[in-house]
């Protein structure tokens, strides 16, 4: 990975239970070239609130579908913290129905990135997101733009 030895190093927690996706996830991360990450893994919701008790990242990505305590029940908990008021949460799902995508958008959530298909389609899913200024602002898109396709 070429970097910029100026280069912010963007901290990314990725609450995520599958070791297939969390892999690919990592693989198509490590070969972006625009951003440099450290990607931390919650294997699960509680692991989730724990680590986030302990730092806070950059950017959560949060599967929805995990054991413990799902991601429906992380976002409620996270949003109504006000010290993660200016965490960005994208949820990163295989869901797709419309009450799913709708409940993140109504509870806060940043963005909703379904699954790809594919290592070069997951590249161009976080090339968009990481083209977003998160230390800037918070990104709350319109509905229309919530969900991210690769």
């Amino acid at each position: 990975m070429t970097t910029n030895v100026n280069q912010e190093l963007t901290h990314v927690l990725m609450a995520e239970d599958d070791d297939d996706d969390y892999l690919i996830f990592s693989l198509a991360i490590n070969d972006l070239t625009t951003v440099k990450v450290v990607l931390t893994r919650a294997e699960n919701g509680d692991i989730l609130m724990r680590l986030l008790d302990e730092k806070h990242p950059d950017l959560l990505f949060l599967d929805l579908l995990m054991p413990c305590k799902d991601g429906h029940q992380c976002i409620k908990e996270i949003r109504a913290n006000k010290k993660f008021d200016s965490l960005p949460i994208i949820v990163y799902s295989s869901l797709s129905d419309l009450r799913t995508i709708e409940f993140c958008y109504r509870e806060g959530t940043n963005l909703y990135a379904r699954k790809p298909s594919s290592l070069a389609d997951l590249k161009d899913v976080l090339e968009k997101i990481f083209a977003i200024d998160w230390k800037r602002m918070l990104y709350y898109p319109p509905m229309s733009q919530f969900v991210i396709n690769g």
